[in-house]
């Protein structure tokens, strides 16, 4: 399957890989499948390392700094001459070896240039460092995600519409009625399914049939997630960062205006789960939106830290820990919490175009979902789960601040109804693009 990040690495070697390139990422976003991809079509020869099961390749780095003594000893390990100008070597689940991150910073300053390639579904926690310190500006660093609709259309082999949909976005065009209202259904499977390759995969296994996929794929992913709490936390603290991770539904289903400790558990406060909160943000298993009451660039100056809004990295995983069935996707029932999925949905494009999320509310009045910085003004995104679009809360934001333009996601099909700028759901992968 396609993913864009590969793009990332084919640029890296086309620099002459002079820094160690870094993966990291949520647990099973498709990192080493990614990476053993890319090394098979890009050199003659690469060796895959695992250090959380190769354990005699990891002492390796606890022993020694040289780089040439390294290589030396994982040739011998692997019983091969290592040829540093054709051989890649990858280092996976680094995050288990504090040293061999340090490492990186030595193969950067050796005179030979050694291929090296690494990845972590945890590294953003073990980047708080007890007894070695990280390379700063020695490694090529890159964030992976779940696949965004686009790849997921890649994925389904509709890689086609892609540019028609493009060209609609860019003109303001309406797409063919009968294409926008499949893409739409498409959409709706995918707030199901998600963007865990394991997951998409085994839709199309079972010929998209969401009656028929094994949603123990979606659980076993979470429980990889909570398998990872116990082993880089302390007991206490995993129950903790569980109980913070099992609100978010609840936080998002509810409406609230921001993520609320009393939700977690009854004396919740920061004190107790502030630390949870920044585990979880490290690890990639959520992202964080803040508020900000003074829309102005830069946004990061003006947002209040304290006040936010949690959604996890994947709305397929959000859909299973809300333990919602394919068929509450088209229930009338279930409005509020096909809110929340899209809601949900629209940050994780967001982060996977490397975007902060911001959001902005006027005390009890109104709340606008998102804001962007476009060629340096700040943008206010809406964001709606069907076709009803009216909104007093984007109107009281266009009046008060007078931005040049608004842009508003939802099922209605592309267009543009005066300064309002229409995006369809199936869309919004091209928004911070």
């Amino acid at each position: 399957m396609y993913r864009k990040i590969k793009e990332k690495l084919i640029d890296w070697k086309k620099n002459d890989c002079r820094k160690p390139m870094m993966i990291i990422g949520a647990r099973q976003v498709g990192k080493t499948y990614i990476i053993k991809e890319f090394c098979k079509e890009s050199f003659s020869n690469y060796i895959y390392i695992n250090l959380e099961e190769e354990s005699e390749i990891r002492d390796i780095f606890d022993t020694t700094t040289r780089v040439d003594s390294i290589i030396k000893q994982i040739g011998f390990i692997k019983e091969t001459s290592i040829d540093f100008e054709s051989t890649v070597i990858v280092l996976d689940e680094i995050q288990v070896s504090e040293k061999a991150i340090t490492s990186l910073k030595y193969f950067e300053e050796a005179e030979e240039n050694y291929k090296i390639i690494v990845a972590g579904s945890l590294l953003g926690v073990a980047l708080n460092r007890e007894h070695a310190s990280f390379p700063v500006g020695k490694v090529d660093i890159h964030e992976m995600h779940p696949m965004d609709f686009e790849e997921y259309l890649m994925a389904l082999g509709h890689d086609d519409i892609i540019d028609e949909i493009k060209t609609c976005y860019e003109n303001n065009q309406k797409m063919y009625e009968v294409i926008h209202n499949k893409l739409l259904e498409m959409y709706k499977e995918y707030l199901f399914v998600g963007g865990m390759p394991e997951s998409v995969l085994s839709f199309i296994n079972v010929d998209r049939d969401l009656t028929k996929y094994p949603r123990s794929i979606k659980k076993n992913i979470l429980r990889g997630y909570f398998a990872d709490m116990n082993k880089y936390t302390s007991n206490a603290e995993a129950v903790k960062v569980a109980r913070v991770f099992e609100s978010i539904p609840i936080q998002l289903g509810r409406d609230n205006t921001k993520f609320s400790y009393k939700l977690v558990e009854e004396r919740g406060k920061k004190a107790t789960h502030g630390s949870s909160i920044d585990w979880l943000l490290m690890s990639k298993i959520v992202n964080k939106a803040t508020l900000i009451e003074t829309p102005r660039v830069p946004l990061k100056i003006y947002h209040k830290e304290n006040i936010f809004k949690l959604y996890v990295e994947d709305v397929g995983l959000l859909t299973e820990m809300a333990e919602m069935s394919p068929y509450d996707l088209f229930s009338n029932e279930t409005n509020l919490f096909r809110g929340m999925l899209t809601e949900n949905y629209m940050a994780q494009v967001l982060v996977a175009n490397e975007q902060a999320l911001y959001y902005w509310r006027s005390g009890n009045k109104a709340e606008v979902d998102f804001l962007l910085n476009i060629k340096g003004e700040v943008i206010p995104v809406e964001v709606k789960a069907a076709t009803n679009t009216k909104s007093k809360a984007l109107k009281i934001y266009m009046e008060k601040y007078d931005p040049s333009y608004a842009i508003r996601v939802s099922a209605k099909n592309f267009g543009l109804n005066g300064n309002i700028k229409s995006v369809p759901l199936y869309a919004a992968f091209l928004l911070g693009a």
